[in-house]
């Protein structure tokens, strides 16, 4: 009886030490699965926001303006921009 109870400790230690590799591999292809999930589903954000932006700028003439205005810097003809500049601080010594 201990002799059988041996081998099949054995056999199990075997089967054990044949199939972990394999199942340490799933594990990482299981989160790598999760993480690509995400991935993908901020990719189609991102998408859905960017496809939202084109059909403004291309439908949307004050939605065109104010971009021009605040990212190109574009003024419109015979308008005066005024730039206020914040004085610096002076700083306090310890």
């Amino acid at each position: 009886m201990p002799k059988d109870c041996f081998w099949l400790m054995v056999a199990a230690l075997g089967v054990f030490l044949i199939f972990l590799p394999s199942y340490a591999q799933m594990q990482d292809l299981r989160q790598k699965n999760i993480d690509f999930a995400r991935k993908i589903q901020q990719l189609r954000f991102d998408n859905a926001r960017l496809k939202e932006q084109r059909s403004r700028l291309e439908n949307d003439p004050i939605y065109l303006e104010k971009v021009a205005r605040e990212k190109m810097g574009l003024i419109r003809e015979n308008e005066m921009v005024y730039r206020i500049v914040p004085e610096e601080q002076p700083q306090q010594s310890k």
